[in-house]
């Protein structure tokens, strides 16, 4: 018997990032062991709640009931005061079709505010700064827990030298939409997304151009052009 799969719950989070001496740090939060997404560490973010809609003039303008999101979820996750009209829109990620809770997620980025992280210690328990590839090189080290959408954002800023360079590449490109489909290959578990040969015939042999994340036990790779 076939069951409906669950409509996307709309989400929101914010990257939020700052220059250091050891170059661009972003700031990640562990969640709660007990909760939704226990033990990963994420950006500051979360639903999109009715409140997030007051003082927006139209119920179809989601991304910005989203930046309202974001920057509630910042306060209330990490005690910073972030401007949401200062968020550039980065991404948007919807997970694989399925029964149970999903959701439609988009991701903005922006210079981290002034102040000292506070965290809830309720649905947060953990903060760091980190540089992104610094956090890659721990998940693959079994130190942290990441989802393929932060995993791949942090990829992409791995590149950036700059939070004023960080922001701009992000400004002057479309924002991408990653519909995720999950085929099982020979090594793991592989993301992948549309623009793949796999993302339509599940057949991860078919030569490129490729846009996927293996997720092997030896260390989760990006194949393809940057994402």
């Amino acid at each position: 018997m076939s069951q409906e799969v669950a409509e996307p719950i709309e989400a929101a989070t914010v990257v939020l990032i700052r220059d250091s001496d050891l170059g661009v740090q972003v700031l990640m939060l562990e969640r709660n062991p007990e909760i939704t997404f226990g033990g990963m560490w994420v950006f500051p973010g979360g639903r999109v709640d009715s409140g997030d809609w007051d003082g927006i003039d139209t119920d179809t303008n989601t991304l910005e009931a989203a930046r309202a999101a974001a920057a509630r979820e910042t306060m209330e996750e990490a005690g910073l005061l972030a401007e949401r009209s200062e968020f550039v829109t980065h991404s948007h990620w919807l997970p694989p079709a399925r029964q149970g809770r999903r959701y439609s997620t988009w991701f903005f980025i922006a210079r981290a505010p002034d102040g000292e992280v506070i965290i809830d210690d309720g649905e947060i328990t953990n903060h760091r700064w980190t540089t992104p590839a610094t956090a890659l090189r721990a998940r693959d080290a079994g130190k942290i827990e990441l989802v393929p959408p932060t995993w791949v954002t942090l990829h992409r800023l791995a590149r950036a030298t700059s939070v004023d360079e960080a922001l701009a590449e992000a400004a002057n490109r479309q924002s991408p939409f990653f519909v995720t489909k999950i085929v099982m290959g020979p090594e793991a578990p592989v993301a992948v997304w549309e623009g793949d040969p796999a993302y339509t015939t599940d057949d991860l042999d078919l030569a490129g151009p490729y846009r996927r994340l293996v997720m092997s036990n030896k260390g989760w790779r990006w194949e393809g052009d940057a994402p």
